[in-house]
């Protein structure tokens, strides 16, 4: 295998190259970017990108570049490559769902007189987020939309990435939590085109007027430079804090909390709250997440979470294995409930399964799922019973239109753990568009039922942050599209 040896080079060459040090520093300085302060090989690999795209031979020669004429057009390019954007519709199921069952309503509720909402997605990358927001509202409203001012805003650094959200065009992998229904509803299929060589997902216009766009670094809410007014009702910076020093994030939540209308919401990512932000804002513990309020704000206590029984579970038919594997010569019995899952068997090898997952979901987020593949297949032969691999493998694939590779994937996956339900519901839902009804309709019923043998409030593996409740919801429809009746 030969990435190991690459990924050592790149290492080393940060480490030979006397300008990385100072060209570094002046990244981290520009950008407030700490999260590559002990990233080098990372950081040095996306500078890398950028010197060769504009052939010059190491860092001193590309730090010259930066301060001459063209120095911002290319300093517009090198946050663009370094700046790391999820990009798929609905992420953190819990914070949506709270979205849908508590703040927006009482949103709407506390402005039905002036009838006006301002949103905030800060740090939006290509757009999946805002878009998400603006089809939240329009299902919240209805046919009351038309008499409502609905404004939502997304900021980004990268200007690549507000390029591709103003399009509006997504992959598959941008839609990989969303069933057959969903996708049918909110966006239109296009014909391939450069970037998308397989097509994609077209927002609809409904959806896609409600968003605008502007350039903008969180760093100018502190340093006293940033144009954006206040008065919001909801600010989304989520996944974004990661980036900055403890001091940094401080003082933009703390800045963040001041363009909040007094009665306003504001959600950042689950890894990012800090005791410190109680200070400014009053923490509202909400199910599965925590959002905030200003501080005077009043808080009605948390209705009680109910937890329903454990229904018993089915006997469940098991898709067959990938090729070459050799069927199994006994019917396989009814499944347990596989969740959580255990670890595979450590196996020797430089990178650990979730140094590898990471590394591949950082390239597919940030648009290049060919390159993840390519990275991906590298390795995949040194993980043969890593099942979660062999999901985003075939994720990958289906991004990339390879659907025979990617149901032989996904079956793959599902040979290792029986139980992968997200593995099932994907595997359907690719059956499905390639016309094979009745398998579909097995692999939804499999990922039906495992999802019904669980607490509703579970977050299934690999389902990024989708619950067993959202997913059996999802099947349940899926199969009434294929099946012309309730499941």
């Amino acid at each position: 295998m030969t990435a190991p040896v690459e990924r050592s080079r790149r290492v080393a060459s940060a480490t030979v190259d006397p300008g990385f040090p100072a060209l570094k520093d002046r990244v981290i300085a520009r950008t407030g970017h700490n999260y590559y302060e002990d990233k080098d090989d990372l950081l040095y690999d996306r500078l890398r990108k950028r010197m060769r795209s504009r052939g010059v031979a190491d860092c001193a020669a590309y730090s010259s570049l930066l301060d001459g004429a063209a120095g911002r057009e290319e300093w517009a390019a090198l946050e663009a490559e370094i700046t790391i954007g999820e990009t798929f519709f609905f992420r953190y199921a819990e914070q949506f769902a709270a979205l849908r069952k508590t703040i927006l309503p009482e949103l709407i509720e506390a402005r039905g007189e002036i009838r006006r909402l301002r949103i905030w997605s800060a740090g939006c990358s290509t757009g999946a987020e805002p878009y998400s927001l603006a089809i939240l509202v329009h299902d919240l409203l209805g046919e009351a939309l038309a008499d409502w001012s609905v404004t939502i805003l997304g900021t980004d650094l990268s200007a690549g990435a507000l390029a591709v959200a103003r399009e509006a065009e997504f992959g598959p992998w941008a839609l990989r939590t969303l069933d057959t229904e969903e996708r049918a509803r909110w966006f239109r299929r296009t014909p391939a085109r450069p970037g998308l060589p397989h097509g994609g997902y077209a927002l609809r216009p409904a959806f896609r007027r409600m968003v605008r766009f502007e350039r903008q670094n969180l760093l100018t809410l502190i340093d006293g430079s940033d144009r954006t007014q206040g008065g919001f009702d909801l600010i989304l910076c989520r996944n974004v804090l990661i980036y900055f020093s403890t001091d940094h994030v401080t003082r933009i939540v703390r800045a963040l909390g001041e363009r909040l209308n007094p009665q306003g919401w504001l959600l950042i990512g689950h890894a990012e709250p800090n005791p410190t932000f109680s200070q400014w804002l009053q923490p509202v513990a909400l199910p599965g997440t925590v959002a905030y309020r200003p501080i005077d704000t009043p808080v009605p206590p948390p209705p009680p979470v109910l937890v329903s029984a454990l229904p018993d579970l089915a006997p469940i038919l098991v898709a067959p294995p990938p090729e070459p594997a050799p069927a199994p010569a006994a019917a396989a019995p009814a499944l347990p409930v596989p969740i959580p899952r255990p670890a595979p068997p450590a196996i020797a090898h430089p990178l650990s399964p979730g140094d590898l997952l990471a590394e591949i979901r950082v390239l597919a987020d940030a648009g290049e799922t060919a390159r993840a593949w390519r990275r991906l297949h590298e390795e995949i032969d040194g993980y043969a019973t890593d099942s979660p691999l062999r999901y985003y493998e075939g994720l990958l694939a289906l991004d990339l239109g390879r659907e025979r590779e990617a149901e032989r994937a996904l079956r793959g996956a599902l040979f290792l753990d029986r139980g992968f339900v997200m593995a099932h519901f994907q595997l359907g839902l690719l059956l499905a568009r390639v016309g094979r009804r009745g398998e579909a309709a097995r692999a939804l019923d499999n990922a039906l039922r495992l999802a019904q043998g669980l607490p509703p409030e579970t977050i299934l593996p690999e389902g990024d942050g989708v619950s067993a409740a959202r997913l059996a919801e999802s099947a349940r429809r899926a199969l009434a599209g294929i099946t012309g009746r309730d499941a």
